[in-house]
């Protein structure tokens, strides 16, 4: 196999099983002059397992990266080759490197990919749900703010999404979900490639039904919004206004219209009516 020319290597490791790392993978972590890794005990311990050795291996992650770059930058111009890796999957999707790879291109120093496995394919390959177009989200924001925005971002966009989430935040999450995107099918994709790997295959709306004790790396699959289960708003607002006539308060009117239409919370439903009340 040829040395791998002076370069930044974007490097794609194993999501659980050190099987998927590729041969051409371990000879450019091997030949490379430095391994910059999100954790470097995570990524010591699969070199182990792979019998993979490097010549050097140093921390790269959200917290250093922007004091660590230049000095990376300076290696590069001066000849080296540096290989970036993730703690698992595809390096920048939803982890640390955009920065780098832009700023190298930008100053015209040479950046290579090298394929391998990635969390989002591999799960959106095995779910059964409709695969094109889809959205990839990365990890939701932490607040319910930041979480509403971006489902009411892609709500109205016709394709699947997938995200990561981290098990303590899950049900609450997909709660929100299910409040703005309406009924949809959903996959949640646990310890992909690793011995105790599961897809469970439900509805968003019955995401409060979710057991509280999901270990393990979850990638979340929500399928394309269902049309023809959620009634057009037009009619929504029809069916408002004539509640309007009949009176009550605009609590109680909102609850009336959410039993007689499809697809719609209480608070997209109470939204509307607010409109309504103060054109």
């Amino acid at each position: 196999m040829p040395s791998p020319t002076n370069r930044l290597w974007i490097v794609a490791t194993p999501l659980g099983n050190p099987g998927d790392l590729s041969p051409r993978a371990c000879h450019i972590l091997s030949s490379a002059d430095l391994v910059l890794a999100e954790d470097t005990r995570r990524t010591a311990r699969l070199l182990a397992q792979c019998g993979v050795e490097v010549h050097r291996l140093l921390s790269f992650h959200d917290h250093n990266e922007k004091e660590r770059q230049e000095g990376v930058l300076r290696m590069l111009r001066h000849g080296s080759t540096i290989a970036l890796v993730s703690d698992a999957g595809t390096p920048l999707m939803a982890d640390p490197g955009y920065r780098l790879v832009r700023a190298c291109r930008k100053e015209g120093l040479p950046v290579s990919p090298l394929p391998g496995p990635s969390a989002p394919i591999t799960a959106l390959s095995a779910a059964g749900i409709a695969p094109l177009p889809y959205s990839f989200l990365g990890f939701l924001p932490r607040d319910n703010s930041g979480r509403d925005t971006i489902f009411k971002t892609f709500a109205a966009i016709p394709g699947t999404l997938i995200f990561f989430e981290r098990k303590d935040r899950l049900k609450e999450s997909l709660l929100h979900a299910a409040t703005i995107l309406g009924p949809r099918e959903m996959a949640i994709c646990r310890e992909l490639t690793k011995e105790h790997e599961e897809f469970i295959l439900t509805r968003l709306e019955a995401a409060a039904n979710l057991s509280d004790n999901l270990l393990g790396e979850l990638t979340i699959i929500i399928g394309p919004p269902e049309q023809h289960l959620r009634t057009p708003q037009n009619d929504v607002l029809l069916r408002l206004r004539e509640e309007l006539t009949i009176g009550g308060k605009p609590r109680e009117i909102a609850r009336r219209v959410q039993d007689m239409v499809c697809g719609w919370s209480g608070k997209e439903i109470y939204g509307l009516l607010h409109t309504l009340l103060h054109k």
